[in-house]
This record gives structure tokens, C-alpha cells and sequence, in this order.
């Protein structure tokens, strides 16, 4: 999406849409929810995304996080992407600096978003200066922040989220140095492509469930990916579903949108044809720290209170999983919804 939108504002129920490749977990040839879950959870994290700045807010999840899902017996914490507004190197800094002087879980992992390439916008940190893009910033300055950030040399990577496999993604380019056409799009190399498929397959056979992570959301999935914003974010996106399809057990996470977790298709399952998935795998959007948004009944979105901030609570059974909207403004639950694993 163009980033002159509102991504530069610096100054319970799954929907039913099998006509767009989707399904109700309800749908599907699984155990009644009634019987779900029983005894305690194995793994139990925390996902937010799109801090973007909003440090007072990134402050308040994290000691509603440590009420609800202690550090102490935390699997982890994901941050989804859009960790700074821009991405430069002491924005990285202020991150650090608020996860540090907060409760926190000792794991914290990060994805790359679309906010981490924001820096060429701007000739200095206080005058934003797009007509002269990139104004000298390089990709590999970009990409090297990031990297300085989370102690990591690529952009995907496999972590442990208390015996549960998770998968990170992210863009390795940033496609405006590439095609002047292009702004935000997501592009994965052979190389990644070849890592997620060996992995999948990998924890497939093990009868795991693996959590996937990207910050950018995938088309015909969750709230607003039918909206004309987001039908575009990934420049192969048939080859990242037809991979993702294949597997039942799959639950890919996505930020970006900044929708509101209270609408309906916060979750859905996505089918994939021709994968031979007849389920499909689960979508859920991860909501955002910086500004809530919904449909604005016209092709576009409207800003809700810029107080709203939301994320998520997992919770990993032997024979689900269940997922947890929690309105960190409130410290109250917005919705649960509890999904079987298929053996």
C-alpha cells in the first residue's frame, strides 16, 4: 500500500466465506470444541505488531501481557512486524528501551514489516523529503538495522515457542530500490521459499502444529483482505498459499491492516484449491498496537480511538489451540476461539 496513507501517521465468531477459499473451523471433519483442551495448556504466548512508534501503548500491552500470561511460565512474545515508524537505528533503540524497562518474556521475537523501510522518505529524522528518494539511505542500511535489532543475518527464521514450532517470514527486498512502480510488496527468495517448504514438512511428519508468522497478511484471508488496500502484498502470493494450503494443522499470522480484532472475520480458515487440504490452514489477524482501523463502507477504512490497542493470547493444547483477542486498553477479552488440531 502507498505509505503516504495513514501508515505514516506519525504527527466469537469466524465469518463463513467458502466462495472466497475459506471455512469455518466449525466446518471441518474435527472433535466437537465441547471437548477440547482439557487440563493445562502446553505452550501459552503472546503476538502483537505494529508498535510504529506508539510507545506508550507498546508499554501498556506489555504489563497486560505479564497479568495475563506472566513472564515467568511465558512460552514467548512475537512481535509481528512494524516495530519502529521508520526504521531508523535509534527507533530500534526506544524499542529496546521500553521492552527493558517493562515486564517482558524472556524470549521476544521480531519480523520485519513494512515500517522498518520508511527511512528514505526522510532527508533527516525531523523533515520528511519523498521527492528526493532515498535520500542516500541504502537497503542494505535498512536490512542491517533490523538485523542489528533482533541479532539476526536474515530475515526468516525458525524459533521455539515452548515446544511449538514457529515459523518468521519476511520481505527480503524492498521492492521500491527494485521497480519504481513498487512500494511494499513482500519478496521471497528461492531460498526461503525452500527453507518453509523443508520445515513444513518437517513438522508435518512429526504430527506438530507450527504457528507461521508474517507481518504483511494474505489475500482473501482475514479482516481487510478484501479490501482494495491489501489484496496486493505479496508479489507471489499463490506460491506462499499453495504452500501454506497443504497443510491442516498451519496457523499463519499477520499484522499490518490494523483491524479491529472485534469484526467477525478476525480468524478464518483459508482452502487452498488443488493442495488436496480440504480444511485449508488458520489465518488470524494479530490487530496492532499504533491506531485500530475498520471498513469505512466505501472501498477504504476509518481510524477507530487512537487509545485502541490489541493482540492476541495462544494458548496450545495437545488437541487444539486456543485463540485469545485481548483489548489491552481494557484489559479485557474480546473473543476466544478454540481450534482442533487434525492427527
Amino acid at each position: 500500500m502507498n505509505p503516504l496513507t495513514r501508515r505514516t501517521a506519525l504527527a466469537s465468531s469466524l465469518a463463513g466465506l467458502a466462495a472466497l477459499g475459506t471455512t469455518t473451523a466449525a466446518q471441518a471433519d474435527a472433535p466437537s470444541p465441547g471437548t477440547l483442551g482439557r487440563g493445562r495448556p502446553k505452550s501459552v504466548f503472546s503476538v502483537i505488531s505494529d508498535i510504529q512508534g506508539d510507545l506508550h501503548d507498546f508499554a501498556m500491552a506489555l504489563q497486560d501481557i505479564e497479568e495475563t500470561n506472566p513472564r515467568n511460565r511465558s512460552a514467548g512474545l512475537v512481535i509481528n512486524g512494524d516495530i519502529t515508524p521508520r526504521g531508523y537505528d535509534f527507533e530500534y533503540r526506544d524499542v529496546k528501551k521500553v521492552l527493558e524497562s517493562n515486564p517482558h518474556p524472556r524470549n521476544a521475537h521480531w519480523v520485519i514489516g513494512n515500517h522498518e523501510f520508511y527511512v528514505p522518505k526522510w532527508a533527516t529524522p525531523t523533515t520528511l523529503q519523498q521527492a528526493t528518494w532515498p535520500n542516500g539511505c541504502t537497503e542494505q542500511t535498512l536490512f542491517n538495522n533490523f538485523y542489528d535489532f533482533t541479532g539476526r543475518r536474515k530475515v526468516y527464521t525458525e524459533v521455539d515457542l515452548g515446544g511449538v514450532p514457529a515459523l518468521l517470514l519476511g520481505t527480503e527486498k524492498y521492492m521500491h530500490y527494485h521497480d519504481s512502480k513498487l512500494w511494499d510488496e513482500v519478496w521471497m527468495s528461492d531460498e526461503q521459499f525452500s527453507w518453509l517448504e523443508s520445515r513444513l514438512a518437517y513438522w508435518a511428519r512429526r504430527k506438530k502444529p507450527v504457528m507461521v508468522f508474517c507481518h504483511h497478511p494474505l489475500p482473501n484471508t482475514v479482516s481487510g483482505t478484501r479490501n482494495a488496500l491489501y489484496k496486493s502484498d505479496y508479489l507471489q502470493p499463490d506460491r506462499v498459499l499453495n504452500l501454506l494450503g497443504q497443510y491442516r494443522n498451519v496457523f499463519f499470522f499477520s499484522g499490518h491492516t490494523h483491524w479491529d480484532l472485534n469484526l467477525s472475520d478476525w480468524a478464518v480458515r483459508r482452502i487452498v484449491p488443488g493442495t488436496g487440504n480440504p480444511e485449508g490452514f488458520m489465518t488470524v489477524n494479530t490487530g496492532a498496537i499504533q491506531t485500530l482501523f475498520e471498513d469505512d463502507g466505501h472501498g477504504g477504512e476509518r481510524s477507530l480511538d487512537p487509545l485502541e490497542a490489541s493482540g492476541l493470547q495462544v494458548e496450545v493444547f495437545n488437541d487444539s489451540i486456543l485463540l485469545r483477542a485481548r483489548d489491552y486498553r481494557r484489559a479485557a477479552w474480546i473473543k476466544e476461539l478454540h481450534v482442533p488440531l487434525f492427527f
